[in-house]
């Protein structure tokens, strides 16, 4: 694990577990707890650190195939939970991980893979990816790209409905999480880490960033694209084709480029 400046205040976090390698950044002191629970290594730059630590000794992190079966059509690996009432189409693929409510519909072609979990009554439609690995990285002292590894999930709520070829990718560490009620129209992009809000609407070929986020009941409206980490607010409304680098407070209309 690694504790950046930005999160230096926090880094107590790590004292839950035992016996970790932690990355540290080089300007701060070490704190004796951290070094009497865990291995440390200084970096002065600490995601980038965690991100040689896995290319440097050979650790890969790319999922192994599994056993699965075939039920009309579907690809449902095992271990795989299924709700009761759910209609899975020609094409799908669930992987061993995941996890489907009640009376939910999974459209031909779509794929779940890793830990996703899906709540009751959502509608995932056809050819849409979610759990996907995403284009998160950093470059060394060399300039050489290094790839930052994603371990968490994807977390869909009840009541949900995904369009068509739209992509969702899984989180860093923590799940990227679309609350109960909200919708995610056809060929969006949604990337690690993303909160989207309750009843919230995003609308065909939207962006969000890693780590962007909406209150309840926000709209986002077509071809909009969302800057990493910004935060829209509850009621928020997002023009057609924006691009947000700024946060949004609660029940601001905005447009344009940037959106103001």
């Amino acid at each position: 694990m690694f504790v950046t400046e930005g999160y230096i205040d926090k880094w107590k976090a790590v004292l839950r577990v035992r016996e970790c390698i932690v990355i540290w950044p080089e300007s701060k002191e070490i704190p004796s707890e951290l070094s009497e629970l865990h291995a440390v290594i200084l970096h002065r730059e600490p995601r980038l650190g965690f991100a040689e630590f896995f290319r440097d000794n050979g650790i890969t992190y790319n999922r192994e195939p599994v056993s699965f079966k075939t039920v009309n059509g579907a690809f449902i690996c095992d271990g795989a939970k299924i709700g009761s009432n759910c209609k899975i189409f020609a094409g799908a693929y669930i992987d061993s991980e995941v996890v489907i409510g009640d009376n939910c519909y999974i459209g031909s072609g779509v794929k779940l893979i890793g830990s996703v979990k899906i709540g009751n009554n959502c509608i995932i439609r056809e050819n849409t990816v979610i759990g996907s690995d995403g284009l998160t990285t950093r470059r060394d002292k060399n300039g050489k790209i290094v790839t930052i590894p994603q371990f968490g999930g994807v977390t869909i709520e009840d009541n949900v409905q995904i369009g068509a070829l739209t992509v969702i990718g899984k989180g860093a560490i923590d799940d990227t999480v679309i609350h109960s009620g909200s919708r995610v129209d056809n060929s969006c992009f949604i990337s690690h880490n993303v909160q989207i809000g309750e009843d919230t609407l995003v609308v065909g070929e939207t962006i969000m960033f890693g780590s962007s986020s909406t209150g309840k009941q926000a709209y986002i409206s077509g071809n909009s694209t969302i800057r990493e980490g910004i935060a829209i607010g509850e009621k928020a409304l997002i023009g057609m084709g924006s691009v947000v680098v700024k946060p949004v407070p609660d029940g601001a209309v905005v447009k344009g480029n940037p959106a103001k």
